[in-house]
């Protein structure tokens, strides 16, 4: 959120030097009070509208609208959005190569139906000049609702009370819910509403205002901006008697089709008439109201969007017929109950609590929040690295969701993970395509799609990332330990594990002459500063990780189940030596590491490079990758986002403590945190290490990522990944928890300002409640029977009967400070690491 009372940067774009604000200074709470359950805003601002339309959007996983204002003028960036719905683009590359990415893949902004206009005495309501006497909106995580409640006063002097609210449903998924309420309190007067579904990404506004995201520089992580026609009109149509109007269109290009539909509800004791204009790009329905005072006037605007790769848009907007005469019948008001008992379930699963700290809490159920409306409805599509908040990145699908979003979903809501990891496998004949268009066996997933199809235009920061394969093969084996879903492993996930590591066995290769080890050459890890490089530690690992994952679910199928085997052999045509193989390269996979620094290097060549100074480079210039060429951020030990120390995270049962602490140490003073990814993994190392201060303020650097926009681009739309990563830091950062191929343990580390942490588990269908405190950790099956984990080395097992309390002993090391710094220390040659600024 805006507001920010020190530089954004000292929070989140900073070297470990750089003091973390104190948490008081995130948000003017003037403006945005404390609610643990809603976001509240008490004044409007029109500066920051970009971030406030990010955080106040709802979205259900399919559909999304963003928090702008009803009035539909003044706004940053207006956005309607529906997962998967895009346009494809042919990428113009100023050198062609062979298998470059060749279609691009951009999210459409869809019709937006949440217009709903508002003149007294013929005078709009603009809220950047209108005079209001109080104003607020929220957003009630409980309900689900974005509510307003404004009381203007007119240019004439008259008072004017206004309440509006807006719902996008969690339980109907093609369904939105909006009233629109207006009340003159002390005169009569003429008042007009005109509600909208307007074409904004090829028609203009009545009233044109150009969106403020236009004119901008440069910067990778917005989407695509479409110069010609998107959407072509296929069909409009409007029904005076019903309140009803329609409009259909089918993409350019990609063939993609669309149906919106709005259906109006109106009420008052005054007189009023009604008019319906409907063309290619504007539908509108228009009120004019005698109003008196005290009358109030009420609209119930119930919209309606269905998508297809191809079916007709006639047949879509039939369906979005169906979808409002269902939501008419039930009534807004089953809607609202539906919607509520949907949400008392996701909190009664999902919900973190910190002891005494409401500004945390607030803040953490609006993260959680944001996962549920990325995931909710999302099944048949991936959950964008935006969700359906904005059009940043494209839409598009990264490997951001298995790493960051799963987990979650995997411990919470189980079947949200399955839907997206299903997902992934209808995405496997896409895959196997590429990986022979890159000369490998297998199937290579794409770094960036929509479609399943590589969209990455730039391959070194992109398709290089072959790691994407192992990460979702971590998320998968992670959902079916934590699970016990064989079914879907069996008939679906197998298929996905072995493809990946047949892309692996073909992708490395066997250097004899040092000592038999089994190498990869020529990709790029999680750190985007550091490209095409052999031996990437987090490459390395994972896709040993893969091998050996997929080695045993082939050996447990073939004993298990015979005939399931069998139908797995026949249809991957898998041969006998292929299982061997992929256990050979695990065994053999190199895992540097520098015996003189006593860290594993990130690549082969990684600490034979010079460090960047980042303590000495200048706030202005972050992030490097918008005011440096990419080939001076190669050159340098500088990391966009934690690499080694991800990887030594996700499979720490491998390393030893003192070879995480020194990784730690190492590679923080040069990570720059440029993406919203690195805080949450350096946050939950520093928890394990001991950097207990440093690991709360990495924390709190990511939960207010977006509402402090401490990235300056929460405009584009919520970090979903960091999100869901901020449940990530308090489970496995804080709570200690792992999950170690379904054995599950807690190491705890709780910050010493808390008095508890309260969570919930779901582990092989029992959920267990975890109360964690300053000296003891109380366990709860609250579903299910009894689970047996872990406890600092102390198997518990933990039964129905009651809480199971556990007292810590034996903690680990608590450090103060930070880690020091890179520069001083001695290569293996002899040679003094120095740090320098690039250009200085």
């Amino acid at each position: 959120m805006p507001d920010v009372q020190s530089k954004p940067e000292d929070a989140d774009k900073k070297g470990p030097s750089h003091e973390a604000p104190p948490i008081t200074d995130f948000l003017d709470r003037t403006r945005f009070p404390v609610d643990p359950w809603r976001l509240v805003e008490q004044q409007f601002s029109d500066e920051n509208l970009g971030t406030t339309e990010t955080v106040f959007a709802l979205g259900n996983g399919y559909l999304g609208m963003r928090g702008n204002v009803e009035e539909g003028r003044d706004s940053h960036s207006h956005g309607t959005f529906l997962n998967g719905f895009h346009e494809t683009w042919p990428i113009q590359h100023a050198e062609e190569a062979y298998g470059f990415a060749r279609v691009g893949q951009t999210i459409v902004n869809a019709p937006d139906a949440k217009v709903i206009r508002l003149y007294v005495d013929d005078e709009p309501l603009l809220l950047p000049v209108a005079d209001l006497l109080d104003y607020e909106r929220a957003i009630d995580f409980r309900t689900g609702v974005h509510h307003r409640d404004i009381l203007w006063r007119t240019p004439a002097g008259k008072r004017v009370h206004l309440r509006t609210t807006r719902m996008v449903s969690l339980t109907q998924r093609h369904l939105a819910v909006m009233t629109f309420e207006v009340t003159m309190l002390d005169d009569s007067a003429p008042v007009a509403i005109s509600s909208q579904i307007l074409n904004r990404q090829d028609g203009e506004d009545e009233y044109h205002v150009p969106d403020k995201a236009m004119g901008e520089g440069v910067d990778p992580r917005k989407a695509e901006r479409l110069i010609r026609r998107v959407l072509q009109p296929v069909l409009h149509r409007g029904d005076k008697e019903r309140g009803r109007v329609e409009l259909g269109y089918r993409c350019t290009d990609s063939g993609m089709t669309l149906g919106v539909a709005a259906d109006h509800q109106f009420s008052t004791d005054n007189q009023y008439t009604c008019d319906v204009d409907v063309s290619e790009d504007l539908a509108k329905i228009v009120y004019r109201i005698d109003a008196e005072p005290g009358q109030t006037v009420r609209l119930t605007k119930l919209v309606s969007y269905h998508t297809s790769r191809g079916v007709p848009p006639r047949e879509l907007l039939d369906r979005c017929r169906r979808t409002l005469d269902r939501a008419a019948s039930e009534g807004v008001e089953k809607v609202e109950a539906d919607q509520r008992e949907w949400l008392d379930d996701f909190w009664h699963r999902s919900d973190v609590v910190v002891e005494g700290e409401d500004k945390i809490q607030q803040a953490l159920r609006w993260n959680l929040f944001q996962v549920a409306q990325a995931s909710a409805r999302a099944e048949g599509s991936g959950i964008p690295a935006k969700g359906v908040t904005g059009s940043g990145y494209g839409g598009h699908y990264f490997w951001d969701a298995e790493i960051y979003v799963l987990p979650f979903l995997t411990y919470t809501r189980p079947q949200a993970a399955r839907a997206a990891l299903r997902f992934r496998y209808t995405l496997l004949d896409a895959a196997r395509r590429r990986a022979a268009e890159l000369a490998q066996k297998g199937a290579l997933f794409p770094w960036r799609t929509i479609n399943g199809e590589e969209a990455s235009a730039y391959y070194a920061a992109g398709t290089a990332q072959y790691h994407i394969n192992a990460d979702i093969a971590y998320a998968l084996a992670q959902y079916v330990a934590a699970s016990g879903d064989l079914d879907f492993l069996v008939r679906e996930g197998i298929d996905v594990l072995v493809e990946t590591a047949r892309m692996w066995a073909d992708l490395g290769f066997w250097r004899e002459d040092n000592g038999g080890d089994f190498h990869i050459h020529g990709v790029t890890g999680p750190d985007e500063y550091t490209t095409v490089v052999n031996d990437n530690l987090f490459t390395n690992v994972m896709a040993r990780f893969n091998l050996r994952r997929a080695a045993e679910a082939v050996r447990e199928l073939r004993e298990l189940d015979g005939p399931q085997y069998d139908a797995l052999v026949e249809r991957l045509e898998l041969q006998d030596d292929e299982i061997g193989e992929w256990e050979r390269a695990a065994e053999g996979m190199s895992i540097p590491y520098d015996e003189h620094l006593g860290v594993h290097p990130q690549d082969l060549h990684f600490l034979e490079r010079e460090v960047w100074d980042l303590g000495n480079t200048p706030l202005e210039q972050r992030p490097l990758l918008l005011h440096y060429h990419p080939l001076v951020i190669y050159r340098f030990q500088v990391l966009k986002q934690a690499d080694v120390v991800l990887a030594l995270l996700l499979q720490g049962e491998l390393f030893t403590d003192e070879q995480k602490r020194a990784a730690f140490e190492y590679y923080d003073p040069i990570t720059t945190g440029d993406s919203t990814l690195s805080a949450v993994a350096q946050s939950i190392m520093a928890a394990e290490v001991g950097y207990d201060d440093l690991a709360l303020r990495y924390f709190l650097s990511s939960l207010f990522v977006d509402l402090a926009d401490l990235h300056q681009n929460a405009a584009d739309g919520v970090h979903v990944a960091s999100t869901g990563g901020v449940w990530g830091a308090l489970v496995f950062g804080f709570a200690g928890f792992r999950d170690q191929s379904g054995r599950f343990t807690f190491d705890p580390r709780l910050p010493e300002q808390w008095p508890s942490l309260t969570f919930r588990l779901m582990l092989r269908g029992n959920r267990v409640r975890v109360t964690l405190g300053q000296d003891q950790i109380e366990l709860v099956v609250e579903e299910g029977e009894e689970v047996t984990l872990d406890v600092r080395g102390e198997s518990v097992t933990v039964t129905t009967g009651g809480p199971t309390t556990v007292h810590l002993k034996g903690q680990g090391p608590h450090l103060d400070g930070e880690p020091a710094p890179i520069a001083g220390r001695q290569r293996a040659d002899g040679s003094v690491i120095e740090a320098i600024v690039p250009g200085a």
